[in-house]
C-alpha cells in the first residue's frame, strides 16, 4: 500500500521541555545524533521523493505534515517555501494538504499570516484550555508555556480561522473530563484529537498496571487485557467526554476518535491509528533524511522507529517493502490471537500499534489500553443503539 501521509521533520528540537514527552524523555536517543534543523539538501530531496511516490501511485490527495520538535523553530517562511516546493513537484492532479503541528508558543500574527498565505493549516498541541491543565508543559527553564500558547491559539482563531486545523490533547484521567472539554471549546477549535498517552505493557501509562508474565494474550489473565477487574481510567474519561459531546444537540467541534468509532460501528471505513484495521499509510522523513516509521514507536525502545533507509539512497517505495512497515499494513494477521477472536476487532483493530509492545514479546500483544478501549467502544455503541432505535409504535411494517 502506498503512503498517503508524509511527516517531515523540519526541525528536530523543541523550545519546551514537557515532563512527559516520549520523544525527548523516552527510551529513544536517535534524535541526539541528528541535525537540529533539516538542511536545504534534505528538504529538496524530500520534496522530490514525495513527488516521485505520488507520481508512481497516482495519488490524488496527499497529506504533508510539517513536524518536529517544534517546527516553527525553522521559521514560517521556510515552512512555506518547503510546502510550495512539494506542490510544485507533485504531478498535475495531485493535491497536497499541508499542516504544521506546533505547541503554539511561537505563533504570532505575522507567522500565522505567512502560514495561511502558503495554504498551511495549523494544528496545536496542548493539554487543556486552562493554565492548570498545562503545568507539565514548561520551557527548558521550567517556566510555564500557557501564556504564549493561549495567545497563539486565540490569534489563530480570531485572525485566520480558515487555517485552524484543530487541537491535539493527550488524555489525563486525573483531570475533570467535562472541564477539560469545555475549556478547549473556548479556544474555538474546529476539531479535537484526544490521544492516549504512549505507554505499553513494559512501561504502562499512569494508572494502569503491567500484565503478569504469561498473561499478555490470555483474555482472562490477572492484570491482563481481559481481566474484568482491570481498571479503565482512560475509557471512563473518554466516555464522559463523549457523553458531553454527544448530548450537546449540535456538533460543537469534531472529535476524531469519537467520529471514527461511530463510523466503524456503522460499518464505514476508519482513518485513525487508534482504531480500526485500515493499514497505516504514514511515513516520517527525519532531519538527516532518514526514513522512519511514526514517532509513537519511539516510546517502546531505542531505534524502534528506524528502518535503515534514507531518502538519498532509497525511494519511499523501498520503505513500503520494509518488514516492519509491512507488518503494520497486514491488518488482523499481525494481531495477537486474543485480538483476532474479539467481537470488537473490526472497531478496535487492536488499538494503537505502539501501545501493544512488551519487552521480549514485540508488538504481537493486545493494547495496554485493551480494557479502556472496550469500555469506550461499548459505551459509544450503546449511545448509537439508543439514538437509532425505532420510536414506540414505529417498529416497521406489521
Amino acid at each position: 500500500m502506498p503512503f498517503g501521509q508524509f511527516i517531515v521533520k523540519v526541525h528536530g528540537r523543541c523550545n519546551l521541555a514537557c515532563r512527559y514527552c516520549y520523544l525527548y524523555e523516552g527510551p529513544d536517543r536517535t534524535w541526539r545524533e541528528r541535525p537540529a534543523a533539516a538542511p536545504p539538501a534534505v528538504l529538496d530531496r524530500a520534496a522530490s521523493r514525495i513527488a516521485e511516490h505520488a507520481a508512481t501511485h497516482g495519488l490524488r490527495d496527499l497529506s504533508l505534515v510539517l513536524h518536529g520538535g517544534e517546527p516553527l523553530l525553522a521559521g514560517a517562511d521556510r515552512l512555506g517555501a518547503f510546502a510550495a516546493l512539494v506542490r510544485e513537484r507533485v504531478p498535475p492532479g495531485s493535491t497536497v494538504h499541508t499542516t504544521v503541528q506546533t505547541n503554539a508558543t511561537l505563533l504570532t500574527e505575522a507567522r500565522i499570516a505567512t502560514l495561511a498565505r502558503h495554504g498551511i493549516r495549523v494544528g496545536i498541541s496542548l493539554d487543556g484550555g486552562r493554565a492548570a491543565h498545562n503545568t507539565l508543559r514548561v520551557d527548558h527553564a521550567g517556566r510555564p508555556s500557557w501564556p504564549a500558547v493561549s495567545r497563539g491559539a486565540r490569534l489563530l482563531a480570531e485572525h485566520h480561522p480558515e487555517a485552524y486545523a484543530g487541537i491535539l490533547t493527550v488524555v489525563d484521567p486525573r483531570t475533570d473530563p467535562a472541564e477539560v472539554y469545555t475549556s478547549l471549546l473556548a479556544l474555538r477549535p474546529p476539531a479535537l484529537d484526544l490521544l492516549l498517552p504512549h505507554g505499553n505493557w513494559s512501561a504502562p501509562p499512569p494508572g494502569l498496571p503491567a500484565a503478569e508474565p504469561g498473561d499478555r494474550d490470555r483474555p482472562g489473565g490477572p492484570g491482563g487485557p481481559g481481566d474484568p477487574d482491570r481498571p479503565t481510567p482512560y475509557g471512563d474519561w473518554l466516555s464522559a467526554v463523549f457523553d458531553r459531546w454527544w448530548s450537546a444537540g449540535r456538533r460543537e467541534t469534531r472529535i476524531r476518535l469519537f467520529e471514527e468509532c461511530l463510523a466503524l460501528l456503522l460499518g464505514l471505513p476508519g482513518a485513525t491509528e487508534s482504531l480500526g484495521l485500515d493499514p497505516v499509510n504514514a511515513i516520517v522523513i527525519e532531519t538527516d533524511g532518514s526514513i522512519e516509521q511514526v514517532d509513537s514507536l519511539k516510546s517502546a525502545y531505542d531505534t524502534a522507529a528506524a528502518t535503515g533507509l534514507d531518502i538519498f539512497r532509497h525511494t519511499l517505495d523501498d520503505a513500503t517493502r520494509h518488514p516492519a512497515v509491512a507488518a503494520r499494513q497486514s491488518g488482523a494477521a499481525s494481531l495477537a490471537a486474543g485480538c483476532r477472536a474479539c467481537p470488537l476487532l473490526t472497531v478496535c483493530g487492536g488499538g494503537h500499534y505502539a501501545h501493544r509492545y512488551r519487552a521480549g514479546h514485540g508488538f504481537t500483544n493486545p493494547s495496554v489500553y485493551c480494557a479502556d478501549l472496550q469500555r469506550l467502544i461499548r459505551h459509544v455503541a450503546a449511545a448509537l443503539t439508543e439514538a437509532t432505535a425505532p420510536l414506540p409504535g414505529h417498529g416497521g411494517p406489521g
